[in-house]
């Protein structure tokens, strides 16, 4: 792995230098110089991730759509792709002068041989090592090969001996078109850059990484600036996607929007722009039953903060009225902390039964616990004929026995992390990241229901859609913040119209996104470290408040 402080190593700040790239006469000049222009009228685009994300596959379909359909040249695309590259790494690391380039056998490797070329023509230091036979390349990557080559760079074959050590190491090797996991060659050149002290610009995607999931096949590079192509790949975005592939760039590289609408995205990135609709401005004469009446059940001995977090997070979040049922224990706890909420001592199923009665949600689960008194609990909520989240330990007794379910009609989201996950599915948290996209699919088959799966790249679930939240930090990872999770899914649900499973599906997305976004806007100024989940709660109310007003402006 790389040394702790690496991405702190950067030669001077990004924003200091957009940088002209071509200078001199070289092979298919005016191809290039084309190409360089094409993706500088595209400047303005590379500082947006798109909301649409899509598979390996699809972006493949993607390049062939534009390449057959639209006329774009292979070779030009590829162009067009090693200019927006070389233009964000002098971006990037302005005052590079030696760069060590690792070249693949596919299309990724073209894209690095020409990247070498431009490094090159800039007057830097090229080192280019490649890990397949340039002889054995396809036509586009061969052309490439032959266009760095005519610059007379230094071009040797991988040793595993070699060790990397330029201003800035660019990873062409592998791209999305892996299937298996890296090995030989290709595993002793990932090792080598992640030893390295040097910066890493990956080309499209980091070596090793699966561009459909997010996960590590065998071993990844860890880049500290990835710059892709076409279409953004959800891989990027979630599980060790988010943290392997350093600061993303996104560069369409001009082609045409008629391509992208032949195409269904794999999933969508939840923004502010197309979350905005969903919060509604109140009316000058509204009262509180008009926003719904939650009520959140759990808190067993010991446990009283996270029932008290939850129900927190539901009256912050604009629940008309919120309802505790709890242990007698944690009354007067509740009383102190938060007076708005109303709270009640139950011990038993008939207790909880008055208290479900005209409940437009219910959140279940908060320091729950796994003993009789939960487990006769959650058997009661399941009956209610409203909507139901369900979190921790709700979660676990739902694993040890799913018969639970079989009764359930109404709409039910389950806000599950990697652990809880592998439980529900009987696989365990390695499986469940070793493919977060078909995990989160086959808890929602599973269980019938839409499904929160949370972690790096939060997974929302419906049966049919799937959306990605990329907002969030490390800072998060902190007891509480599923709690609080639960709290503000449930206000939301409670406010929208019952026994509508879209509804159900909107309260979830816009809910994991006012939570990790306003857990970036105290980080932004304070720092990840220390982050507390009670902190966040005021924070997810200015969130909202403001989406709030942006529509009633609008």
């Amino acid at each position: 792995m790389k040394i702790p402080d690496k991405r702190n190593n950067s030669l001077v700040p990004a924003e200091q230098n957009q940088g002209t790239i071509l200078t001199g006469s070289i092979l298919n000049r005016t191809l290039i110089l084309e190409s360089t222009q094409c993706v500088k009228n595209m400047i303005s685009e590379t500082s947006q991730i798109p909301e649409s994300l899509y598979t390996a596959e699809q972006v493949r379909q993607l390049d062939s759509f534009a390449i057959n359909q639209c006329g774009i040249a292979g070779f030009e695309l590829m162009t067009r792709a090693a200019v927006a590259a070389f233009s964000e790494l002098m971006n990037q690391w302005p005052e590079t002068k030696r760069i060590e380039v690792l070249c693949g056998g596919g299309n990724n490797g073209g894209d690095g041989y020409l990247i070498a070329m431009l490094a090159a023509q800039k007057g830097l230091d090229v080192s280019v090592y490649w890990l397949s036979d340039p002889q054995a390349l396809a036509a586009d990557a061969q052309k490439a090969f032959e266009s760095c080559q005519s610059k007379h760079i230094k071009i040797h074959p991988f040793e595993e001996s070699v060790v990397l050590s330029a201003d800035v190491i660019v990873d062409a090797m592998l791209g999305t078109g892996l299937t298996r996991d890296v090995s030989g060659h290709c595993m002793a050149a990932v090792k080598r850059i992640n030893q390295s002290a040097s910066p890493v610009l990956a080309v499209d995607i980091p070596s090793g990484l699966n561009a459909d999931n997010g996960a590590v096949m065998g071993a990844a590079v860890a880049a500290d600036l990835t710059v892709t192509f076409i279409g953004m790949k959800q891989g990027l975005l979630t599980g060790r996607g988010a943290e392997l592939t350093g600061r993303s760039v996104f560069n369409g590289l001009n082609v045409p929007e008629q391509v992208y609408q032949q195409f269904q995205p794999a999933s969508q990135r939840l923004t502010e722009q197309n979350l905005r609709q969903l919060a509604q401005p109140r009316a000058r004469d509204a009262h509180k039953g008009d926003y719904g009446h939650l009520l959140v059940i759990g808190g067993n001995y010991g446990m009283p903060g996270a029932i008290i977090m939850a129900a927190e997070a539901g009256i912050s979040c604009g629940a008309g009225k919120v309802t505790v049922a709890t242990r007698q224990e944690n009354l007067l706890a509740l009383a102190v902390r938060r007076p708005e909420v109303m709270a009640f001592g139950v011990e038993d199923a008939p207790a909880l039964a008055s208290l479900i009665k005209g409940k437009d949600a219910i959140v279940i689960g908060p320091g729950l616990g796994r003993d009789h008194w939960a487990k006769e609990l959650l058997v009661a909520a399941l009956k209610a004929d409203c909507p139901l989240v369900l979190d921790a330990d709700a979660l676990n007794l739902i694993a040890d026995d799913p018969e639970l379910l079989q009764a359930r009609k109404y709409p039910m989201i389950l806000t599950p992390h990697a652990g809880e996950a592998g439980r529900l599915l009987k696989s365990g948290s390695s499986k469940v990241n070793a493919n977060r996209v078909a995990s989160v699919k086959e808890l929602c088959r599973t269980y019938k229901a839409i499904v929160v799966l949370k972690g790096a790249g939060t997974l929302i679930y419906d049966g049919s859609d799937l959306s990605l939240c990329s907002a969030g930090n490390p800072g998060m990872a902190v007891a509480g913040m599923g709690d609080v999770l639960s709290g503000v899914i449930g206000a939301l649900l409670a406010q929208r119209p019952l026994a509508q499973k879209i509804a159900a599906f909107d309260a979830a997305k816009l809910g994991v996104w006012l939570h990790a976004s306003a857990a970036d806007s105290i980080v932004e100024q304070q720092g990840e470290i220390g982050l507390l989940a009670t902190e966040i709660i005021s924070a997810i109310r200015q969130q909202l408040n403001r989406l709030t007003s942006s529509k009633h402006n609008l």
